[in-house]
């Protein structure tokens, strides 16, 4: 059980989360908990669904999306982001099992994504501390500094969800998956 209340549905959410979680459910079919429990505040929900809003219209694909999403889940060991990006990248951006393993781990099948998957990983685990040698092996692996940027955005916007479920012991409603570490 959460360590605060969940909304239980969309109208029990606070007044002005609730024309946002209408756009969540919309997109998503249904709003998750996750959402819901971000909902609490309608500050940090708007600006949470601001980022991910706008980072969606970004250079990077979907699929290094979730791979990143994965990877810093798991660093983090968040049962929830590992369950719902689990679910995301098998059905929405439809990666397949052992991809979906090695981005658990911090890796990708695929030798670009794989490239920006240890990078972000190396980001999380440093807390930002890398060095030059790092970011030119992504550039050199075909990523516009735009797409840098973003990776390090995704970095930091997963561990915003990972931290605020963690904390608050958000309930999984996605196929459960425990989370590991993956470094």
């Amino acid at each position: 059980m959460s360590r605060i209340p969940t909304p239980a549905t969309i109208e029990d959410a606070p007044a002005g989360s609730q024309e946002l979680l209408n756009g969540v459910k919309q997109m998503l079919g249904s709003a998750p908990n996750g959402f819901r429990l971000i909902s609490n505040s309608p500050a940090a929900l708007e600006g949470y669904l601001g980022l991910n809003g706008a980072l969606g219209k970004g250079e990077l694909d979907a699929a290094t999306r979730e791979r990143i999403a994965l990877a810093i889940a798991n660093h983090n060991g968040c049962d929830y982001c590992n369950s719902a990006h689990t679910y995301l990248g098998k059905n929405l951006v439809k990666l397949d099992e052992d991809e979906l393993a090695a981005n658990r781990k911090g890796s990708s099948n695929d030798a670009k994504a794989d490239v920006a998957v240890r990078f972000a990983l190396k980001v999380a685990q440093n807390r930002g501390q890398v060095d030059a040698r790092d970011v030119d092996a992504v550039r050199a692996a075909g990523y516009s500094d735009g797409q840098l940027v973003e990776i390090v955005s995704h970095v930091a916007i997963n561990v915003l969800t990972n931290y605020m479920f963690e904390v608050f012991d958000v309930e999984v409603d996605f196929p459960h998956l425990k989370a590991a570490r993956a470094a």
